[in-house]
């Protein structure tokens, strides 16, 4: 299968971009700083993404990051289970993540259980088939 890796430079979370100032919410928004994705069939994917969240423990965590259509529907989401306190920035796949055909191109976003969506999201171009 053909992969596409696609990655945005650390300077987000190096100049702060994102980060939260009010007490409790200084972990700031998910951001997605990396995507790899492999074909995986007629028009399903395979994602490993990775997040960086400045995880504070249970009241502030990275909780999941959603596959989205250009049409804006949700297409697969990759639920978190628990803080990634000392584990930053981390990856986590999802695989056989099924789109609509003619679909070449999906939004990939993280969430947080205090801001929800709002980090840096990334574009990613589905490898051909």
């Amino acid at each position: 299968t053909k992969q596409t890796n696609i990655g945005i430079a650390a300077l987000l979370a190096a100049f702060g971009i994102g980060a939260g100032l009010a007490p409790g919410v200084n972990a700031g928004e998910a951001d997605v700083i990396e995507v790899a994705v492999s074909a995986a069939g007629e028009n399903r994917y395979d994602f490993g993404v990775t997040v960086r969240h400045a995880d504070e423990g249970w009241e502030h965590y990275a909780d999941g990051w959603d596959v989205v259509g250009p049409d804006g529907k949700v297409l697969a989401t990759r639920k978190l289970w628990h803080p990634h306190v000392g584990e930053q920035p981390f990856t986590r796949s999802l695989s056989g993540v099924q789109t609509p055909k003619g679909v070449s191109e999906v939004i990939i976003r993280a969430h947080d259980n205090v801001h929800g969506y709002g980090g840096a999201e990334m574009r990613v171009k589905l490898p051909a088939q």
